[in-house]
């Protein structure tokens, strides 16, 4: 008999996701996490008087109570819901190119297009042609992904889908300006809009308007110790301090893990959530099965980030903050910005996301913790002599400053705390090949249309879940890891 009928292999958000749904669906499930807390990237830490969120900037997919698809539903079915105060936003966000726009997008459709065509006179019919299709591809997308059949989708999911995000956009707008507003979230995805599928950037576009920009009071510990809850109070066992060192095999199937304690745990299927390269990595037995060698050499590692945070000495109002996110870049060209994330020149854009202009409750009254942060590839740091590290770090850091102070001026004279993470940073604390967050590139490769890695893993019974495995964030990995959770049970239940 096995120890667990199912083990779970990190405590990220698809990892707790994956849990709570497999043991309240009968499952005995294992727990194992080599951090001390619960959450991955969904975790905050304390400096001084402060607390920091780690990676949480906004949290799509919420949606008001009862509205339906929303990841307020996932939450309420593993009885996490009602426990969690959620924090809407107001807005989208705030783009600023010094000089050259200063626009701020109210989280909705009609709000928006008011907005846009007050900073960009006379585009309004085309500000609402470019919404409908956005509207109009992520509708046939969802349904094509829902098991819709091929030849009841409507063609326009084929026509435009797949065409870069960059190439749509030049299609409808003459004023570069507008364009790059609305390209604004492709640091979410890691990619600029002339790499990105038109599908992807339009998903989160009509995820952030449909459901609108949330966070989550007391930070995102505070869901990922709710998803712990429903676990434990479900009859699950966690085990923390604890890594996994391989994935036991017997006769080309999964069949349990060896812990860094030396002990073998059996079960019939587990379900990870470290990234692919080190999952398949950790394999024991006879050599990967050739499906997986070229689906691993076909896929390039993403992006990871820099970010600063601070804990600052005044109010949001103070310092010049009008909405919780800020986009500050440093002029409209995307290429460029992208080519630089490879180096250690100065940051070209940042997110700077302010806690406290909807507080979440992490910082004293009159203070504020912002953080900033920056896409970068980890190759650069790598390459640096350890005794040049610090001295790169904090210089990169004010190169951050530098940009923030274009909407807050003075704002190096109010931190009180603060911390800086690099890529490599990254990579220690996730585990992750190169600290990347979104997981594989998310280019059109990486697609639903190419990629059937979110469903199974090419070795029986051992399951994937979280960001390697399909679209990177929070909302996608947290439905990942139920997903692959169902599919166990769907498959137990069969046999």
């Amino acid at each position: 008999m096995n120890d667990y009928d199912a083990i779970v292999i990190g405590a990220g958000n698809a990892g707790l996701t994956a849990a709570a749904t497999l043991q309240r669906g009968g499952a005995r499930t294992l727990l194992v996490e080599r951090h001390t807390v619960p959450g991955g990237c969904a975790t905050s830490f304390r400096r001084g008087r402060f607390e920091f969120e780690v990676a949480l900037h906004q949290l799509s997919g919420i949606g008001a109570p009862g509205q339906a698809f929303s990841l307020r539903e996932l939450l309420a079915e593993l009885d996490v819901a009602d426990g969690l105060e959620f924090v809407e936003e107001r807005d989208l966000y705030r783009a600023v190119v010094p000089g050259v726009y200063d626009v701020t997008l109210p989280a909705d459709w009609a709000g928006a297009a008011d907005a846009l065509e007050a900073a960009f006179p006379g585009n309004r019919s085309r500000i609402e042609r470019f919404f409908e299709l956005v509207r109009t591809v992520t509708f046939w997308q969802v349904a094509a992904r829902g098991g819709t059949p091929v030849e009841q989708l409507d063609p326009v999911l084929f026509r435009q889908g797949l065409r870069p995000f960059k190439e749509v956009l030049d299609e409808h707008f003459d004023d570069e300006r507008l364009a790059c507003v609305l390209g604004t979230y492709w640091g979410y995805l890691g990619l600029p809009p002339s790499r990105l599928p038109f599908q992807d950037l339009a998903l989160v576009l009509f995820a952030y308007f449909e459901f609108k920009p949330w966070h989550i009071r007391g930070g995102s510990q505070m869901m990922s110790r709710a998803l712990l809850d429903s676990f434990l109070r479900a009859g699950g066992e966690v085990r923390f301090n604890t890594a996994v060192e391989a994935v036991l095999t017997r006769r080309g199937r999964a069949v349990g893990v060896r812990l860094d304690t030396c002990d073998e745990v059996s079960a019939a299927d587990v379900v990870s959530n470290a990234s692919l390269p080190t999952t398949y990595g950790m394999l024991e037995g006879p050599s990967l099965p050739s499906a997986v060698v070229r689906d691993l050499g076909s896929r390039r590692v993403g992006v990871s980030g820099f970010v600063l945070h601070m804990g600052l000495d005044a109010t949001p109002e103070e310092l010049g903050f009008t909405t919780s996110t800020t986009f500050v870049n440093a002029d409209l060209d995307d290429e460029r910005t992208y080519a630089s994330m490879r180096t250690l020149q100065p940051a070209r854009g940042i997110v700077a996301s302010s806690y406290d202009v909807e507080p979440i409750g992490f910082a004293p009254a009159g203070a504020s913790h912002v953080s900033l942060m920056t896409l970068q590839y980890a190759d650069a740091w790598q390459a640096l002599p350890p005794q040049e590290y610090a001295r790169a770090k904090f210089a990169y850091a004010e190169s951050l400053l530098d940009l923030l102070e274009n909407v807050t001026p003075g704002v190096r004279d109010a931190i009180e705390e603060v911390d800086v993470a690099t890529p490599l940073t990254m990579m220690r604390y996730l585990g992750h090949p190169g600290g990347a967050f979104y997981g594989y590139e998310q280019d059109a490769t990486e697609g639903w249309l190419f990629r059937d890695s979110d469903r199974e893993s090419h070795v029986p019974g051992l399951h994937l879940a979280g960001a390697w495995t399909g679209m990177g964030g929070f909302q996608p990995t947290l439905t990942a890891g139920a997903n692959a959770a169902r599919r166990v049970l769907e498959t137990t239940a069969a046999a």
